[in-house]
């Protein structure tokens, strides 16, 4: 029988922590809570601390969810632990045990002494044989696994397989009996599936080393894509236009997944003479593959399914269609939390027994003291306790000391509302408003590093080298600081009022960071840059986000501080949007940094985050201003705080752009009017305006502009200030 009747299911998967928290209500198991905390890499990336990475996402399911007073059930991953299964000769019941044991060293390929291990028997009615179970895993890797939950300080009592607990799962779920249909339950991992064939009352697992990792290094190899974005494509399959280039990069490994299926199915069957399998059910999140249920159903000839929700269990009130659409990863958390209230068909449990003892000694030991301390509490307070509080009450007077501090008391409160100084005042935020106007100010130092960076990944990109003389080129860079509004985590906007973010930078009225910043390479031209700029405000934009998630938790952006990025770019790439979805991966892949002072933040539709806009031709190479070297020119914006203002960077060799000359701008009505910006720049260094060159006249393919909308978050949410970040 279960100690409690509530038992938390945690599964530590490769690609994120799944947890359900069951309660007995009456006789059957119901929902209170559960979670999907996804890792930020996959623990199968590369040159990843993986038991770092297991501690952070278990610390952060402990902050967010309360894990105490409940049983604890874990599960240790199919590859990284054992399953054999054998017949045994008919014995005497009480035997049975004896045997096993002489099965167990012969079956599992470690002396008993250094693994954890249970068995479970099965008997079908149409045989007179036994047949059982043996589960293993070794000492050093339960034990490491519970070091890790331990860290955060939990202490499960239930361990068991990752393909026992999905079984137990479905077996309640759909209620399983001997006379169910034979079934397969393949559960693909992210390193490993685990493969459960039910089928005549008795179970049967094997676990084979081909998972998602194997998919994400498909599409690594055949687009020469980094493994995070790789992952990414892979996770967005269905929704991307390239739904059909993806299918095929990954079909080697659907076919070597289904070459695995087959031999099991065949090992299975010759062992089991007769053995109908009628259907398949998928679990895992790699089921969400596009084509692959489909290509399994063409291969295996049987019903293949997904699991699309659980049939016995609803989600907590509110988020019923969260927990039906996340139902497809918590099979295995379903299971172990079954096992904890004693609804599991298989109570195989590989818990040390000496950890398991120790920890029914500690709690036993908080009922001693505390029993001993109630038995001394209610002795002394029959006999003691009524003799001391009648001579307490005998000997209490009040002491003059109390009676001349109210005295005083009263007498200064008359005082203070005859001066008059008890009313409301008003604060006084000037100095701290003028502390504040250089805050931020070496934000854009990182930004415009981040935009170098981003220049030269997509020069070196494949996207990029497909055509000879492709180039790209950064037109434009607007920002706009947004101080926050604290009330907008009450207020939510209506969906069809635009977003505040949005505005115009030359209408803010924010702090540090304000203002117009645009950026030029060698042989542009900024006042071209400065009227292109101007003119690309007044026609349609790609808008900033409102809200961004991270681990899980969704920020609402316009209570937080932050800088709106208008950025513009022109390439002649024959398919110039496919380099606008590059460069919107590239903001979605650099998120979050440690040392960067922001996250980026853009729209989740790639369709609100750019949009085509004209831009100004680059300056020819002969103009006065290519030929010079390297110039600055900058100016603050009235209301522009630290680091805000406008900035124009020319290419070059570092020589000053008019020998013998500093050019400077004087402030006043000019510092909002891009055309007076252009006339004192004249008068400074007069810049002859050249013709646009005629399409008809090149070869070169014509240039696109894009507009890209994003936004950079100064307030860090906590955990990632934790990390490294600047708060």
């Amino acid at each position: 029988m279960p100690s409690s009747n509530v038992c938390w299911g945690v599964e530590i998967g490769s690609g994120a922590i799944k947890a359900l928290k069951l309660e007995l209500d009456g006789d059957q198991p119901r929902v209170r809570d559960y979670a999907v905390l996804n890792h930020s890499k996959v623990l199968s990336t590369p040159e990843l601390d993986t038991g770092e990475a297991v501690r952070v996402a278990l610390g952060t399911l402990t902050s967010q969810f309360d894990l105490s007073g409940a049983m604890l059930a874990i599960s240790v991953p199919g590859h990284q632990s054992f399953a054999r299964f054998a017949k045994l000769p008919p014995v005497e019941p009480k035997k049975v045990p004896d045997i096993v044991k002489f099965e167990a060293v012969q079956q599992i390929p470690f002396p008993l002494e250094e693994v954890e291990w249970d068995y479970q028997t099965f008997v079908s009615p149409d045989s007179p044989d036994i047949e059982v179970g043996i589960f293993a895993v070794t000492r050093p890797r339960i034990m490491e696994l519970l070091g890790q939950v331990g860290d955060v300080g939990l202490t499960p009592e239930i361990a068991t397989l990752s393909p026992v607990a999905a079984y137990n799962a479905l077996a309640y779920d759909l209620e399983f009996t001997e006379k169910t249909p034979g079934t397969i339950i393949l559960d693909i991992g992210t390193t490993a599936t685990d493969l459960i064939i039910a089928e005549a009352g008795r179970v049967w697992v094997r676990t084979f080393p081909l998972g998602g990792h194997q998919f994400t290094d498909a599409l690594v190899t055949s687009f020469k894509l980094s493994y995070s974005k790789a992952e990414r494509l892979k996770r967005e399959a269905e929704q991307t236009k390239h739904a059909r280039h993806v299918f095929q990069a990954m079909r080697p490994v659907f076919t070597d997944l289904v070459q695995e299926v087959q031999r099991s199915i065949g090992y299975y069957q010759s062992v089991h003479a007769g053995a109908d399998l009628k259907r398949l059910i998928g679990l895992g999140n790699t089921f969400r593959l596009p084509g692959l249920r489909k290509y399994l159903k063409q291969q295996l000839h049987m019903d293949i399914y997904r699991i699309e929700g659980f049939k016995r269990l609803k989600g907590p009130d509110g988020r019923e269609a969260d927990f039906t659409d996340a139902s497809l990863n918590l099979g295995t958390a379903y299971g172990l939390a079954l096992q904890g209230l004693g609804f599991a068909t298989l109570q195989a449990n590989v818990m040390p027994i000496k950890v398991v003892r120790d920890t029914m000694w500690r709690r036993k030991r908080l009922w001693f003291g505390a029993a001993a301390g109630l038995a001394a509490a209610a002795t002394a307070g029959w006999f003691v306790r009524p003799l001391m509080d009648m001579t307490a009450m005998n000997s209490v007077t009040e002491p003059i000391e109390i009676k001349k501090v109210i005295s005083e008391g009263d007498r200064l409160k008359d005082e203070a509302e005859q001066a008059g100084v008890l009313g409301d005042s008003t604060k006084d935020t000037t100095a701290s408003a003028l502390i504040g106007l250089l805050a931020n100010r070496g934000v854009y130092a990182d930004l415009v590093n981040d935009l170098g960076q981003m220049l030269e990944d997509m020069r070196g990109s494949t996207l990029m080298r497909q055509g000879e003389g492709t180039k790209i080129r950064l037109a434009a860079l607007e920002t706009a600081f947004e101080p926050g509004d604290p009330n907008a985590e009450k207020a939510a906007k209506p969906k069809n009022q635009p977003s505040s973010s949005a505005r115009d930078p030359r209408t803010s009225s924010g702090g540090g960071g304000g203002g117009l910043m645009v950026v030029q390479r060698q042989g542009f031209d900024p006042v071209q840059a400065m009227i292109g700029a101007s003119s690309a405000r007044s026609g349609p934009k790609a808008d900033f986000p409102d809200e961004m998630k991270w681990n899980d938790q969704e920020i609402n952006l316009a209570a937080k501080r932050r800088i709106n990025v208008t950025l513009e770019f022109a390439t002649n790439h024959a398919d110039a949007e496919e380099v606008a979805y590059a460069v919107v991966a590239w903001l979605r892949d650099h998120q979050a940094r440690d040392g960067v002072p922001y996250m980026i933040a853009v729209k989740e539709l790639d369709e609100d985050v750019y949009q085509e806009t004209p831009v100004q031709p680059p300056m020819p190479t002969g103009s006065p201003l290519s030929r010079s070297g390297r110039s600055f020119v900058s100016r603050p914006t009235p209301r522009g705080g630290g680091g805000g203002g406008l900035l124009v960077v020319g290419g070059g060799g570092g020589r000053p752009a008019m020998p013998g000359m500093t050019p400077s701008f004087t402030a006043g009505a000019a510092d909002d009017d891009p055309q007076a910006l252009i006339r004192q720049m004249n008068e400074v260094a007069a810049i002859g305006p050249e013709p646009a060159p005629d399409p008809a006249t090149t070869d070169e393919p014509q240039e696109k502009g894009y507009q890209i909308a994003f936004t950079l978050l100064l307030d860090l949410p906590e955990t990632k200030a934790a990390e490294g970040g600047d708060s």
